[in-house]
């Protein structure tokens, strides 16, 4: 695929360089709108304009949506106001509302100097919704059919106001006030009677989300049901927009990067790698990195008060690393795991105790072995003797089995008390479970030693 778009891109240089903008139309009218962005992403600033006027105002509105946000403004700058009033013009309320967002307030004056009165409203509507909320990825461009009218009323409905709206597909059924009463599909349209009323193929139970709920809730409830598109509701289910899979998609990728980078203990960012400067990367990392430090001072402490055991038998600091590390791979891989089951809403607080029951046997079981193991490594292959083999082993033991418990229990509690889970993740953990494993360690070797 990467080779692929190579060529296309140098074939359309090419055919900007040689100006024969007529194949090179024809060309751009086959190519999907989001790999049309990517081309754009690759050309030089001064041959984007050229480009973008080759295409067709439809699919250039499409590929417009698809870029980033530094690429927009970049094109919005150059163009004249006619041309910036085409695009605004093709584009759905919702895809307006995310590039004014990422936009500076010149460039949304601007835009929004091209937009018409109605497209303002809804724009500003949907603006003044917290931002994590499901009113902040509607759109208010829906099909809304009377429970009265018949089927065929309702497909002439469709195509005269279809072509403006997100989706056609799933179709919904309100009342004078806009009060959600049923849904219909464009599939039991077809296969009704032409006079039957709406009113009487229309599904009653209709799921749907309200207006102030959470945007990673909405997605997850599209995918749990496979929808199209769902229903947003203000207190009163008046029905004032609706959430497309398109947007739910969206959500769940912004929601994965974010929770990866809280999980490696970075600062979430909006930009891609490559286009983020070092210094913002200095800012996303530094002050995680500095509490960790802080944190980790703990076990120089650990060390330093049981330095007489280590003096007594110097051998045990030979095992330190690898004690550590055990310790924070078991509780980094109890973490990751519950942190999942949570972002997926298969685990709540209620389910505390049978998280920790079913982690305390898998730490038993983990436990006995790698400490069986390497009691054997100990004693036949290092010859340190039985009694710190012993002492390292049982440290291990119950090493695994503390990294798992505190792995399991952390994020769920931090849940709990409205942190996100993703900060109890492997730099959190690990650094938590190495002061442990050395108290455990230290503490074997003075009873045991």
């Amino acid at each position: 695929m990467g080779e692929n778009t190579t060529t296309i891109e140098k074939m359309i240089s090419k055919l900007l360089e040689e100006k024969k903008f007529a194949t090179l139309r024809d060309v751009m009218n086959t190519m999907a709108p989001a790999d049309i962005a990517i081309i754009f992403d690759s050309l030089p600033a001064e041959k984007m304009p050229v480009l973008f006027r080759i295409l067709s105002k439809e699919l250039a509105a499409e590929a417009f949506v698809e870029m980033d946000a530094d690429l927009q403004e970049s094109l919005i700058r150059v163009f004249s106001d006619s041309e910036l009033k085409a695009v605004v013009d093709e584009l759905y309320v919702d895809d307006a509302v995310d590039i004014i967002e990422e936009m500076p307030a010149n460039v949304v004056k601007r835009i929004l100097s091209q937009t018409d009165r109605d497209m303002r409203k809804m724009i500003n509507e949907i603006l003044k919704y917290p931002d994590d909320s499901a009113g902040s990825i509607m759109t208010t461009e829906y099909v809304s059919f009377k429970p009265d009218m018949t089927v065929t009323e309702a497909i002439k409905n469709i195509r005269r106001s279809g072509v403006d709206k997100e989706t056609i597909y799933t179709c919904y059924v309100t009342e004078k006030d806009k009060k959600l009463i049923g849904i219909v599909t464009v599939r039991s349209l077809l296969m009704a009677d032409d006079d039957d009323e709406i009113s009487k193929i229309m599904e009653e139970n209709v799921i749907s989300v309200n207006t102030l709920e959470d945007k990673e809730d909405v997605a997850n409830k599209l995918a749990k049901y496979d929808f199209l598109a769902l229903p947003v509701v203000d207190r009163e289910n008046r029905l004032v927009g609706i959430v497309t899979v398109d947007d739910a998609i969206d959500v769940i990728r912004e929601e994965a990067t974010e929770d990866i980078e809280k999980m490696a203990a970075i600062t979430p960012t909006d930009k891609p790698y490559l286009k983020t400067t070092v210094f913002e990367l200095w800012r996303a990392r530094i002050p995680w990195l500095l509490l960790l430090m802080l944190s980790s001072t703990f076990t120089g402490i650990i060390i330093t008060h049981f330095e007489s055991a280590l003096a007594a038998t110097s051998v045990l600091a030979a095992y330190i690393p690898m004690l550590m590390g055990t310790g924070g791979n078991s509780g980094s891989q109890s973490s990751v795991a519950i942190i999942r089951g949570l972002s997926l809403n298969e685990i709540e607080f209620s389910d505390i105790f049978r998280v920790q029951w079913k982690e305390i046997r898998v730490s038993v079981l983990c436990g006995l072995t790698l400490a069986g193991a390497n009691f054997l490594k100990l004693v036949f292959l290092d010859n340190v003797g039985v009694a710190v083999s012993l002492v390292v082993s049982i440290a291990l033991a119950v090493t695994v089995f503390t990294a798992k418990f505190v792995g399991c229990s952390l994020p769920i509690l931090s849940k709990k008390i409205g942190f996100d889970p993703a900060v109890m993740a492997s730099p959190f953990i690990t650094t938590i479970v190495d002061a442990i494993s050395l108290l455990i360690y230290f503490s074997f070797a003075s009873m045991l030693l």
